[in-house]
């Protein structure tokens, strides 16, 4: 599915108007997020599992840390990747994008695009093999990049080219 990466809402004077974005990430990013929970938590918990294992004596003091890991491993497996695609939503306007990401904490973002320096499409592996990409969009300010993670691939270039050729034509200086 690929998604419309028009729209945007700015009131006279430019100033940016508070608003959910309109797009969702693709469905298939919930898997992504299961996969970087296994390999985090996942393998944390194989290595203090293998230490019980090998080492008697370490089994009693290790029981406690290896349920603090299953529990982590649980939630950040069964429970925050759906979180996380109900609340991540994206759009790019005329004259910013907008970002909403999180799961505990949800920050919502609109950057101008006149402060856009860079955007990139970054496929990881993990990416790669689900057919999903990030679109990382550089700007002028100190709180970092705006990451839209689990685009459909076709979708985050199209929206990298979309903001590219907006920045190119925008009125501004980056800085």
């Amino acid at each position: 599915m690929t998604a419309d990466v028009t729209g945007g809402s700015v009131i006279g004077g430019g100033v940016l108007v508070p608003r959910e974005p309109a797009l969702r990430v693709e469905r298939r990013v919930i898997a992504r997020w299961m996969i970087g929970a296994l390999l985090r938590w996942g393998l944390v918990f194989a290595v203090l599992a293998g230490v019980a294992a090998f080492w008697n004596p370490s089994r009693v003091w290790l029981a406690a840390p290896m349920l603090v890991i299953a529990a982590l491993l649980l939630v950040t497996c069964l429970i925050e990747p759906f979180w996380r695609y109900h609340v991540h939503r994206w759009e790019i306007g005329d004259n910013a994008t907008y970002t909403v990401t999180g799961w505990l904490r949800v920050e919502w973002r609109a950057s101008p695009i006149s402060r856009i320096q860079t955007v990139d499409a970054i496929r990881g592996p993990i990416d790669q093999m689900l057919g999903l990409s990030t679109l990382r969009i550089t700007t002028a300010s100190s709180y970092g990049a705006v990451n839209v993670v689990g685009l459909d691939e076709k979708t985050a270039r199209e929206a990298a080219e979309r903001l590219a050729s907006l920045a190119e034509v925008t009125p501004g200086d980056a800085t």
